[in-house]
């Protein structure tokens, strides 16, 4: 079969469906006039590599002759990789959510070729069935609308522009955000805990990790014990769970039950990131090594195989391998048995602690059927278990490292899930956060060293100094896409990881810079904010987004960073849109804060009396290396730390000026704390 359009894309998820019958256009100038030419709507597929229902959707209708024919016949087709594209997806996704009230990929939205929205939907099958509607008697339907009552879509398609334009508009009041609203926070979150499985809500359940952290600081602000128990009860049952992959370590996306049993299988680098930054401060708080474990697990499954050979992050992993969900990750009871090669009373204890059966434990979502096969998940830890067995605990630590590489070793051996191997600026910087974070806290230079080649390569491939561009994706040595405002923000907040973890003053340098330029390009200059996009859109409306959804929103990342540039550097610009931005929000965030917890990161620190640390010495000393380590002892999460050296006075001064006249004691290595605007030497 011959390809279609989609053949000279770069995207994973694209040169997936190069191939379909489908004939595929990228998003651009060509699709849009040969559907003005042709005088046909579009059909506009949104997914991504790795989900699971755009396979089942790509499988019952784009890979079907006669499906695909309907669709060629009544539109012109256009498939979007959300991940190189998040500003379409944004727009259209809050087309989704006034339909539907909810939204989901694959992502299906029909409009004219003006990109004027009239239907949408998400995951579609091929025949009608109860009462969902399937994608051939749409297409007919359509098709005869379109050319017999094209004026009444045209007029509904107006409508929703209409009111697309306000979903991107949010409210400000002259109320300030102040400790209110993160008790308000607090209480919702705390209505919707899962006594029972941990998390919140019933299913699906999703991690979540920002509204972790969120409750970590709140549990710092207010001693609150109770804050500190979800977090501890959510992380604990995630890590036992069939969310986690018990071989080879790393999170699924999410799981459709309370259970945290039954996962969709992807594995997006984002959540390996963001969970490992919740255990980091989980730790910090309770010094658990259990949370330090789940860290360097996540870290060995990210360096094993989701990193490049550059040291660049991969984005994701199929949930799918062979056509099944699922198939690389579970385990008959047999082959379990088969594989573990102990003896019958060892087989029986491993069995029960991870929860084998012979029917299987694994429910195929679509017909409810068990399909013979396992999820490996505890019930308790390998310490409880040693306590109820009496076995001692090394020795079952010893069985099970052993017994997880045999089964590890077969795995590998298996089809391996689809990886998709693009580079993204914006999912690089949180890894690059929490690598940098993680080094600081528990003391490990070579995590410290990735991070700093992970920024290397994106600094290097995906910034262009010269035209001072950001681009948003790198595959095969090409760097494309203009740089979004996720782009700018997430990599200022890996930069502002970095400056802490090693203080080399060029990664602060950077993180201002990138910072200004967000303000530079994406600042609405009407109601305060950042856009998605720059003015320059392609779009029929121009996204902001404050959601804080799977990943935090660029606003919400933007306001942590202008916290942390404002207090290292002094930067009044930075202290007063800190200030803007807050208000911006205001109206939104009040009534539902719960949905913007790592906005509210910002607020609390805002309304937290934190301290400006300005170490005096040289780096290499034991006295300098000394005050740094007992200063960050402390769980301190806003404290802001900078360390003025021979080398760097004169770089330092430029960007902090407030440290120009603090100098080093009788050439010892000397400390100087600022509080509201007032240093003194501690």
């Amino acid at each position: 079969m011959n390809p279609n359009d989609l053949i000279h894309e770069k995207s994973p998820y694209l040169l997936q469906h190069a191939y379909n019958p489908v004939y595929w256009y990228p998003w651009g100038s060509k699709a849009f006039d040969i559907a003005k030419a042709q005088n046909k709507p579009i059909f506009l597929s949104i997914g991504y590599a790795t989900c699971h229902w755009c396979h089942v959707m790509e499988k019952e209708s784009f890979e079907d002759h006669e499906a695909s024919a309907y669709l060629n016949d009544t539109f012109i087709c256009i498939k979007v990789d959300r991940e190189e594209r998040p500003d379409i997806d944004a727009v259209y996704m809050a087309v989704c959510h006034m339909f539907m009230g909810s939204g989901g990929w694959p992502l299906t939205i029909f409009m004219t070729p003006d990109k004027q929205p009239f239907f949408a939907g998400i995951y579609i099958p091929k025949r009608t069935y109860s009462n969902r509607i399937g994608i051939i008697d749409l297409c007919i339907r359509v098709k005869e609308l379109w050319l017999n009552q094209r004026q009444s879509i045209l007029e509904s398609a107006s409508g929703i522009s209409d009111e697309l334009k306000k979903a991107f508009a949010f409210s400000s009041q002259s109320q300030t955000l102040d400790s209110l609203v993160l008790e308000r926070a607090y209480s919702q979150i705390q209505d919707q805990f899962d006594e029972q499985f941990g998390g919140f809500g019933s299913s699906p359940k999703f991690p979540t990790p920002h509204r972790l952290v969120f409750l970590l600081r709140y549990y710092q602000r207010t001693g609150k014990n109770m804050a500190l128990h979800m977090v501890k009860k959510t992380l604990t049952a995630m890590r036992l769970g069939g969310i986690w992959d018990h071989v080879g370590f790393g999170f699924h996306r999410y799981t459709t039950n309370r259970q945290w049993l039954l996962p969709h299988f992807e594995k997006m680098l984002y959540d390996q990131a963001l969970i490992a930054i919740a255990c980091i401060e989980a730790y910090c708080i309770t010094q658990d090594r259990f949370f330090e474990t789940t860290v360097t697990e996540i870290f060995e499954y990210i360096l094993r195989d989701m990193t490049s050979p550059e040291g660049a992050f991969f984005s994701a992993e199929d949930a799918d391998s062979e056509g099944e969900e699922g198939k690389y990750y579970v385990w008959t009871l047999d082959e379990f048995r088969q594989l573990i090669n102990v003896t019958d009373s060892q087989s029986c204890l491993w069995e029960s602690l991870f929860n084998l059966k012979a029917e299987g434990n694994f429910q195929d979502e679509a017909t409810q059927h068990m399909t013979g096969a396992n999820i490996l998940h505890l019930s308790t830890d390998l310490d409880e278990w040693a306590k109820q067995t009496g076995i001692n605990p090394a020795e079952l630590y010893q069985q099970w490292d052993t017994i997880r590489n045999i089964l590890f070793e077969y795995q590998q051996k298996r089809v391996h899930p689809i990886k998709d191997d693009k580079i993204l600026t914006d999912w690089n910087g949180i890894m690059i956060a929490a690598f940098a974070y993680a080094a600081r806290i528990f003391n490990k230079p070579e995590w410290l060293t990735i991070a700093k080649r992970a920024a290397h390569f994106i600094l290097t491939n995906l910034y262009d100094d010269q035209k001072k561009i950001m681009f948003h994706r790198f595959r095969q040595g090409e760097p494309a896409i203009s740089g979004n405002a996720n782009d700018y923000a997430f990599l200022t907040w890996g930069l502002l990881e970095l400056y802490r973890s090693c203080f080399d003053i060029t990664y602060l340098k950077l993180a201002m810079q990138f910072q200004q330029t967000l303000l530079n390009r994406f600042w609405d200059q009407t109601h305060g904010g950042f856009f998605l996009t720059e003015a320059s859109t392609e779009l029929p409306v121009r996204p902001k987004e404050i959601y804080d959804g799977a990943i935090p929103s660029a606003n919400s990342v933007a306001f942590t960073n202008f916290f942390f540039l404002a207090r290292l550097t002094g930067n009044a610009e930075f202290e007063i849109k800190l200030n803007e931005l807050a208000n911006a929000f205001s109206g939104t965030i009040q009534p539902n804060p719960e949905y913007y917890t790592h906005f509210l990161l910002g607020i609390d620190a805002l309304l937290s009396d934190t301290q400006e640390i300005v170490v005096v010495g040289n780096p290499d000393s034991i006295d300098t290396k000394t005050k740094i380590a007992s200063i960050y002892e402390t769980y301190a999460p806003y404290q802001s730390v900078l360390l003025k050296t021979p080398q760097n006075t004169a770089l330092l001064s430029e960007i902090a000026p407030f440290t120009t006249s603090m100098d080093s004691i009788e050439g010892k290595c000397t400390v100087y704390t600022c509080s509201k605007g007032a240093c003194q030497r501690s």
